[in-house]
């Protein structure tokens, strides 16, 4: 049973952020809209017509394939690792903390951390 939890959250870990990026491109969940003037909008408005944004959603997309194969997780966790941080440093800098303890978010941020740790030796040679 050891062996099959990461597999079941890489496997989850990759639709999450296949489904987040895909929508970017699909538009098949409506996402919310940050209030007009506030400073998610100025900051997500500056990434969406810079084509920043789609350029992260496309590497969300190919992290997410690449952490729910077994045998490629690790390549996909350098990909995904850093748009999480990203993430969680938009939630807190950008919109003072709100959303921080939404159920995607911290489910993203519990995976993320879970496989990190379970890889632990294999990436040890990252931080050397």
């Amino acid at each position: 049973m050891k062996e099959k939890i990461p597999l079941i959250a890489g496997g989850l870990l990759g639709l999450l952020f296949l489904t987040f990026g895909l929508n970017f491109f699909l538009h098949f969940i409506e996402i919310p809209q940050a209030p007009e003037g506030s400073n998610m909008a100025k900051f997500g408005g500056v990434l969406y017509v810079s084509g920043f944004f789609a350029f992260v959603k496309s590497l969300e997309i190919i992290g997410a394939v690449l952490v729910a194969i077994p045998k490629t997780r690790n390549i996909g966790l350098l990909i995904l690792t850093p748009i999480v941080v990203v993430i969680l440093a938009t939630h807190v800098f950008i919109m003072d903390g709100a959303g921080l303890f939404d159920p995607p978010l911290v489910l993203i941020t519990a995976l993320t951390a879970y496989l990190i740790v379970d890889a632990r030796s294999k990436i040890k040679g990252l931080l050397n």
